[in-house]
């Protein structure tokens, strides 16, 4: 499990502001979920017969003899939530949610055992428009942050009656090659064969590929389905590769599946991915209703955007205040609160330890603040204080009190909401 330091953190922070922009500009509205749930949610939901379920689940039985799992994926919880709090009877919901996630897996580039997602969830959209809002919306974001190492990848699963014939025609290819197929293979052959396809294993893809492929199993509405969503994504310009191996780690799945992979990344390809789950609340215990989202893996998504030559907008302090004499400190405290009063989002450091002026103005130009606003015996007995610019080549200013806010606002440019340190 892994800390995120300060100096790593404003990337996060930044990056994670991008994404709640896009996705409210969509209509999304937030939803904030617990980290434990009950063990069976996620056995019926994801598949008993998974990496997560059988081996990657952080379970314990609770004081009461409950058995309940820290949180490794948030749909489930999201369905959970819209059936217990009456979200989803004849309603249609657009939410996001993110956090931490858990799961106990060998920990390699851009994956801990505590992890960090972005999900988002459309319920009760039945149509391949909400599939595709869902992706051009992921479009927006690579756009917007300038990340053009990645690519789409998309897929259809069909309804669960073309995926039994699927299963089937499955069954009876790796019967065939069975003594080929490692050990995880076959244990997966009866239970769920489509899991084969997802292995890792580099000895198992050239089986994988000459397997049959779903498309050729679809029924007609799942095929119409897949071609207007098609339709869609050409419409909006996003380019697009169909990939008849992608079927998705989990069992909820159905129709659209969708991946945004990269090769900026080595092995770990998938940055965003997701798909429809139309049978998932019913399967929970809810009146059948369509659904369809997608996850994004922070950790991964940061690396990328840093991958790609991100980087986040300094955000340093705006202006130092150094305190130097009897009774100034208590004054630079008034100043420094009547600033963040009068300027909303103003970062304000105060010289906090003492010190001579020298060793001030050197923590002040350390903190690369934009001005140093200097408070003296003198400046406090005349009711002035000192605006010095730390990162330009303008002359020291000496300004009343009383019209500080006006001179910041006018030279950080403040009032457009953009300081500028220049």
């Amino acid at each position: 499990m892994n800390d995120i330091l300060p100096e790593v953190s404003g990337t996060w922070r930044y990056l994670e502001s991008i994404l709640h922009e896009i996705v409210q500009s969509y209509g999304y509205a937030e939803i904030r979920l617990p980290l434990l749930e009950y063990t069976e949610l996620f056995e019926r939901s994801i598949g008993e017969v998974t990496d997560i379920v059988e081996k990657e689940m952080y379970t314990f039985l609770d004081r009461n003899g409950e058995s309940l799992t820290l949180r490794p994926e948030a749909t489930a919880s999201v369905v959970r939530a819209g059936m217990t709090n009456g979200l989803l009877h004849n309603q249609r919901q657009k939410l996001w949610t993110s956090g931490p996630m858990f799961r106990y897996e060998k920990p390699q580039q851009g994956r801990y055992r505590q992890f960090h997602q972005f999900d988002v969830e459309a319920l009760g959209y039945e149509g391949p428009d909400v599939d595709a809002e869902l992706i051009i919306m992921t479009a927006r974001l690579w756009r917007r942050l300038g990340i053009s190492r990645i690519e789409l990848q998309i897929n259809s699963l069909g309804v669960p009656e073309s995926r039994l014939r699927y299963r089937a025609a499955l069954i009876e290819y790796f019967n065939g090659v069975k003594s080929q197929l490692d050990e995880d293979s076959i244990r997966r052959l009866e239970q769920n064969p489509l899991r084969i396809l997802d292995s890792k294993n580099p000895d198992m893809q050239a089986i994988i590929e000459a397997a049959p492929v779903m498309l050729d199993s679809l029924d007609e509405a799942s095929k119409e389905h897949f071609g207007e969503l098609q339709a869609l994504l050409d419409a909006a310009g996003v380019a697009y590769t169909i990939n008849p191996r992608l079927v998705r780690g989990l069992d909820y799945y159905s129709r659209t599946v969708f991946e945004w992979a990269t090769d900026a990344l080595g092995s770990q390809g998938a940055v965003c991915s997701g798909g429809r789950y139309d049978g998932l609340v019913e399967k929970l215990g809810g009146r059948p209703a369509p659904a369809v989202g997608w996850a994004m893996g922070m950790e991964r998504f940061v690396a990328l955007y840093e991958a790609c030559g991100g980087k986040a907008p300094p955000r340093h302090a705006d202006v130092y205040v150094v305190a130097v004499g009897e009774g100034t400190l208590t004054r630079a405290f008034a100043v420094a609160e009547e600033l963040r009063d009068r300027m909303p989002g103003m970062r304000v450091d105060v010289n906090l330890g003492g010190g001579s002026f020298k060793s001030q103005m050197k923590r002040a130009d350390k903190s690369n603040a934009a001005y140093a606003l200097i408070l003296g015996e003198q400046e406090l007995k005349e009711k002035h204080i000192g605006v010095k610019p730390l990162r330009s080549e303008e002359d020291q200013a000496s300004v009343a009190l009383d019209e500080l806010t006006a001179t910041l606002e006018k030279k950080l440019n403040w009032a457009t909401g953009y300081p500028t340190q220049n």
